[in-house]
């Protein structure tokens, strides 16, 4: 197996299971309507993400951009994480008048202001694409489908374990602490998406 397609799998694999905003929305839309009605944060998710590797592969990548413009990036989506966060926070129990709805927008939002991700594909992907490129006709868009399909692959069997759990996560004794837990996350990874872009600016 070429060294580049190994490594487009194992950035995929392993990009699934690293707990991140769209993982965390996953977790709360089981816990909310289950594992089946979850798969579509993960679709919707990784067509976003498609939009923005390609993006980033056919023309960012060529623009030569500043990371700054990334991390500048970055701060807008910690507001959106911050909002998220809120409105999980809030939950006591699992009813209709309660749920987070996730819907396409915010699940693009989330992905599109997330100045990490660009900068992953930019600075790991894409050179590791171009390489793959110069063994393989089309090699770049190969490395690109199969960190994708890598993604898929381990964000469901993540999400699939975790609804096994579902009923004890959902009894009403825990439910409050559980939503709290994950709304916790989303101010994690706002505070770490704020913190590394003013640490890139200070330095």
């Amino acid at each position: 197996m070429n060294q580049y397609i190994f490594e487009a799998l194992i950035l995929g694999l392993v990009g699934g299971i690293i707990p991140g905003p769209i993982l965390a929305a996953t977790f709360t839309e089981i816990l909310q309507s289950g594992f089946v009605k979850s798969l579509r944060i993960i679709l919707w998710g990784m067509l976003t993400e498609t939009v923005v590797a390609l993006v980033s592969l056919v023309i960012l990548s060529s623009l030569g951009l500043s990371l700054s413009v990334f991390h500048v990036l970055s701060i807008f989506g910690a507001g959106i994480l911050l909002w998220i966060a809120y409105s999980i926070w809030k939950i006591n129990s699992i009813d209709t008048n309660t749920k987070v709805h996730f819907g396409f927008g915010k699940i693009s939002a989330m992905i599109i202001a997330n100045g990490v991700l660009w900068t992953f594909w930019i600075t790991v992907c894409i050179p590791k694409a171009v390489a793959l490129n110069a063994t393989i006709l089309f090699g770049q868009y190969i490395f690109l489908i199969l960190v994708e399909v890598g993604w898929l692959i381990s964000t469901v069997a993540v999400a699939y374990i975790f609804s096994r759990f579902r009923n004890l996560l959902s009894s009403p004794r825990i439910i409050s602490v559980t939503f709290r837990i994950f709304a916790i996350l989303f101010v994690y990874f706002a505070g770490d998406m704020i913190y590394k872009s003013v640490k890139y600016f200070i330095n």
